[in-house]
C-alpha cells in the first residue's frame, strides 16, 4: 500500500521593520540575506516591513511554525540577538484587542489580529511563534543600519538557518540573549 507523500510542516520567516528609521531596519535586512541562502522547500521568507496587516491576513494560510525578525530593545548591547519563544494563543495581547493601525504594528498586535482572524474564519494561527531580535543602536530617523546591528545581520542569517533545521527548537524557553557585539 501506498502512502501518501508527508509534507514538512509549512515555516514562514518574515522580516519587520522600518527601513526608514535606523535600526529598525534589521529585519528587512536580514531577510534580504535569507532569500540568497538555499532554505528547505517548506520555508517561505517575505519582507513584511511595516504591513502587519498583510502579514496577520498571509498567516491565515496555514503555517505550522512563524520566525519574526525585527529590532527588539531589551536592554543590552547594541547588536546583541535574541531568540524569544512567543506566548501561545490566547495570552493578554490577544485579549487586548488588535489595533488596527496598518502601518505601526507591533508583532504582538499582529498574532492578536491573527487570533481574532482566525476565530472568526475557523483558521489558526501558527503552533509556534519564535522572534529573532537584535538590539538596535538608534532608531532614529535616516537610512541604513548602525554598525553594530548591520555586523549581526549575517550572524541572524546563520542563527535563523539553524533554528529552521532543528525545527526551531534552539529558541525554546524564555528570551535569551545568543551573542553579543564586540566591543
Amino acid at each position: 500500500m501506498n502512502r501518501p507523500p508527508e509534507t514538512a510542516p509549512r515555516t514562514l520567516v518574515a522580516g519587520i521593520g522600518n527601513i526608514f528609521l535606523g535600526d529598525d531596519g534589521f529585519g528587512v535586512e536580514t531577510v534580504r540575506g535569507l532569500v540568497e541562502r538555499q532554505l528547505p522547500e517548506h520555508v517561505e521568507v517575505v519582507d513584511i516591513g511595516v504591513r502587519g496587516v498583510h502579514l496577520a491576513y498571509q498567516l491565515l494560510d496555514g503555517y505550522d511554525t512563524l520566525v519574526l525578525v525585527d529590532a527588539t530593545a531589551r536592554g543590552r548591547r547594541p547588536g546583541t540577538l535574541y531568540v524569544i519563544e512567543h506566548d501561545s494563543p490566547g495570552t493578554d495581547a490577544a485579549d487586548s484587542g488588535p489595533a488596527l493601525d496598518g502601518h505601526g504594528m507591533t508583532p504582538d498586535t499582529v498574532l492578536a489580529l491573527l487570533d481574532t482572524l482566525c476565530a472568526g474564519t475557523g483558521g489558526q494561527p501558527p503552533r509556534r511563534t519564535l522572534i529573532v531580535g537584535c538590539e538596535p543602536a538608534s532608531l532614529e530617523e535616516g537610512i541604513g543600519l548602525s554598525r553594530p546591528v548591520s555586523e549581526a545581520v549575517p550572524r541572524a542569517v546563520r542563527l535563523i538557518e539553524e533554528l529552521l533545521s532543528d525545527g526551531g527548537s534552539a529558541g525554546a524557553g524564555s528570551p535569551a540573549a545568543v551573542g553579543e557585539a564586540s566591543p
